[in-house]
């Protein structure tokens, strides 16, 4: 668990690294302008965006609901550790904008980049990537099965090119918000395991 949260941490910081040096600024910008247009209203692209808050929030209570509702005790271990990795996530992304405190890209080139709505605050890393890559590594981890790895990484992956297209973050940002939510829901699963360590012995 130590090296993974080593390689998670040169990760960000390589992410964040390519984003503040100016060559690597400046391929960052070059890919957010050839995705961004001047006018991103595709609803499609907005619904995909907004599906990142919907279906992770569903993934989240809907096991825990499951679990108490049924009283299957297997149900409800799991539950925690869903819910343990978005807290994770919500905690790890806040730290890390606080921490690097960058623009967004359509406040500091505005002649560049056109966000589809007024988009302010910290941009690194995109909150929205970080959470739909953190219920998609979730979803493996629970259950192990390509049919649902490769849809829930394609679904998150949509989610992060979204972010791109209504102009809201850099390429960079969604790579680090799709780092941060797949380390922090492993992170989770290590955590579950060492706090209900007696009950996951026996399975």
């Amino acid at each position: 668990m130590t090296k993974a949260l080593k390689y998670y941490l040169m990760t960000v910081l390589a992410l964040q690294f390519m984003a503040t040096k100016a060559p690597a600024q400046s391929l960052d910008l070059r890919i957010l302008e050839a995705i961004n247009p001047r006018y991103p209203t595709s609803n499609y692209w907005q619904y995909t965006s907004t599906s990142a808050y919907v279906f992770s929030g569903v993934a989240t209570v809907a096991p825990f609901v499951y679990g108490l509702a049924s009283g299957d005790r297997d149900a409800q271990y799991r539950s925690y550790q869903v819910m343990i990795a978005m807290g994770l996530d919500i905690i790890a992304q806040e730290g890390l904008k606080v921490a690097f405190n960058r623009e967004r890209p359509g406040d500091k080139y505005p002649d560049l980049v056109f966000p589809s709505s007024p988009a302010h605050g910290q941009s690194f890393p995109s909150g929205h990537a970080s959470i739909a890559f953190n219920t998609a590594a979730e979803l493996t981890i629970q259950y192990k099965k390509w049919y649902i790895a490769v849809p829930a990484y394609l679904w998150a992956g949509s989610v992060g090119y979204s972010r791109l297209y209504l102009g809201k973050h850099y390429p960079s940002d969604v790579l680090g918000g799709a780092a941060t939510g797949i380390g922090t829901a492993y992170l989770s699963a290590w955590l579950n395991h060492k706090l209900f360590k007696s009950y996951y012995k026996h399975e």
